[in-house]
């Protein structure tokens, strides 16, 4: 997902804004450590996951859910809806 896509949510205008012109994001946030744990189990288990695409499945899950009609986030949602893990990890 390109990194303006979620951007275009909070505010459209980012939508057409260029990669130099995107500010980069960083999140901190502090989990339950039972969180932690399943998704670094997760991650292990799955090779083909790292925890910046659980985070952003996640966020694109959230969004979608709480009314986010942006395109790319109903595509990465959908895309992660239907896209097991294992089956993700086969079609490389």
């Amino acid at each position: 997902m390109d990194r303006n896509k979620l951007e275009s949510c909070i505010n459209p205008a980012l939508a057409v804004a260029t990669p130099q012109e995107t500010p980069f994001v960083s999140l901190e946030s502090e989990i339950p450590e039972v969180l932690f744990t399943a998704m670094k189990g997760f991650v292990s288990s799955n090779p083909n996951w790292d925890q910046y695409q659980v985070m952003t499945s996640a966020l694109a899950r959230f969004l979608y859910q709480n009314g986010c009609s942006e395109r790319a986030v109903t595509e990465r949602y959908l895309d992660d809806l239907f896209t097991s893990p294992v089956a993700a990890s086969r079609k490389e």
